[in-house]
């Protein structure tokens, strides 16, 4: 197909409906070329899931040790391989900024692409302010002020501000900089690891938990869900992606392949090497292993591993949520100011100072239902996105698809079905809270729907129609 573009000629060449069209809207400006090549895409999608083994712990504690290394042999076989090769295909078909809002869109119309974007936006940004916090977490131990009161809050925001200053420096240089803090953080797990293989005791791997000890089935499979998960956000940046259709099944297959290597290593080390109490087993106990195994300067180490990797964290999951932003502007679902980029670093600053905003609000709050229910409406948009990928290859069966899962509609479905039996099981294990929270926001995502076409109507603010134009 022929280059697209947004601006009309003297010869106005014929507009196409945006349902019609291959590939969707991108805003990349002709004199800022697409940069962010394989490697820096790897490592930002490593962000996006994982950021390190930080987090993995829990899954020992609630099943035991058998389980746990079981759960991160298995689950990617259940949940992120499927999930990543839905992303390469539907990325490669539209490599455009916005991601599973132009899949829903393509699939079931605006209405469900705008709901897309609200529940995938709002699970973001809230999953987002837990990353600044979590750096003060770690340097308030060196730095006791920072436990409480304005030193506490004001360390929050500077921390934020700066972190949210770096990734509207531009999307290469926060890739590069996944490159370097993917592979200082990972540094300490890899000399653990090495200095644990003498004391392994490989018996302690089969070791189905204390005896006495209830295994927590909802903390061990929640626990494997969120180290998992989120290999689509990165859909939302292919519109800067150099050669998107050749690199994104290429940097998903090596993340994959990375981030669960980079949590089986370390689990096998330590889960041979040190026999603790199973309730020591919590978030954070990498660290206390490390002490264990070579002496405080490795457990210093891996908790500076751990500000880094929160750092990386952030700047991921924010970039994909302010161009998420830019992608639904380019669908004509948010004004197009959202849609604005910086004349000096090309990156949309807008999305990014909407973003940062939500996350200050939210990091000053107590929010553990609010995080539950960030994620509830993220399993919403999953089954959402599992439906838009099976309906678009029944729909459009001969859609170029320059990266094409090799299985037929029937097996698809079953791929499909495997996940979502295990997002249904998420949503029907949590609280009351939490699914009058979701309920209250996915409502609101209705309500922001009918708004912005009232605001179309009205002529309030200036909107993309939804079209593209076919040189």
């Amino acid at each position: 197909m022929s280059s697209l573009n947004l601006e009309t000629t003297s010869e106005t060449p014929p507009r196409v409906p945006y349902s019609l069209q291959e590939l969707p809207i991108t805003t990349t400006a002709k004199k800022f070329p697409k940069k962010l090549t394989l490697v820096p895409l790897i490592f930002l999608i490593y962000f996006e899931v994982a950021g390190g083994p930080y987090g993995e712990e829990p899954a020992v504690q609630a099943a035991g040790t058998l389980y746990a290394l079981l759960g991160f042999l298995i689950f990617p076989f259940i949940w992120s391989i499927p999930e990543a090769l839905i992303t390469a295909e539907l990325s490669t078909a539209y490599p455009g900024n916005g991601g599973f809002v132009i899949w829903a869109e393509r699939a079931f119309g605006p209405f469900c692409g705008s709901l897309m974007g609200s529940w995938k936006f709002l699970s973001g940004v809230i999953n987002i302010a837990a990353f600044p916090v979590l750096c003060i977490d770690y340097m308030e131990k060196a730095v006791p002020a920072l436990e409480s009161g304005w030193p506490r809050k004001v360390a929050v925001l500077i921390s934020t501000l700066l972190l949210s200053f770096l990734n509207y420096t531009g999307l290469t240089i926060v890739g590069y900089a996944a490159v370097l803090l993917g592979l200082v953080s990972l540094s300490p797990f890899i000399v653990m690891s090495l200095i644990a293989i003498p004391k392994i005791h490989p018996h302690r791997w089969i070791s189905f938990g204390q005896k006495g000890v209830k295994k927590d089935w909802t903390l061990f499979f929640n626990t494997l869900f969120w180290n998992l998960n989120f290999w689509d956000n990165v859909s939302t940046l292919a519109g800067e992606v150099d050669a998107p259709r050749k690199t994104f099944p290429m940097a998903l297959l090596v993340a994959v392949i990375f981030t669960c290597v980079s949590y089986l290593i370390p689990l096998f080390a330590v889960t041979g090497a040190v026999s603790v109490d199973q309730s020591l087993w919590e978030s954070g106990f990498h660290a206390t292993a490390a002490e264990m195994i070579a002496g405080k300067w490795l457990k210093y180490w891996i908790e500076v591993g751990a500000v880094l990797s929160a750092i990386g964290l952030y700047e991921a999951q924010l970039s994909s949520s302010a161009y998420q932003l830019l992608g639904m502007a380019d669908l004509g679902f948010v004004p197009n100011f959202f849609a604005i980029r910086s004349k000096r670093f090309n990156t949309p600053w807008v999305g990014i100072l909407l973003s940062t905003l939500i996350t200050i609000g939210v990091s000053y709050m107590t929010f553990t239902d609010i995080i539950s229910s960030a994620n509830f409406l993220y399993s919403l948009g999953m089954l959402l996105e599992f439906a838009s990928f099976i309906w678009l290859r029944k729909k459009l069966p001969g859609l170029k698809r320059p990266y094409r899962i090799p299985m037929r509609l029937p097996g698809l479905i079953v791929m499909c079905l495997v996940p979502s039996a295990f997002l249904v099981l998420i949503m029907a294990i949590a609280t009351k809270t939490v699914y009058l929270v979701s309920g209250l926001m996915t409502v609101g995502a209705i309500g922001f729907y009918l708004f912005m076409n009232f605001c179309k109507t009205k002529r309030w603010f200036k909107f993309r129609s939804g079209e593209v134009i076919e040189d």
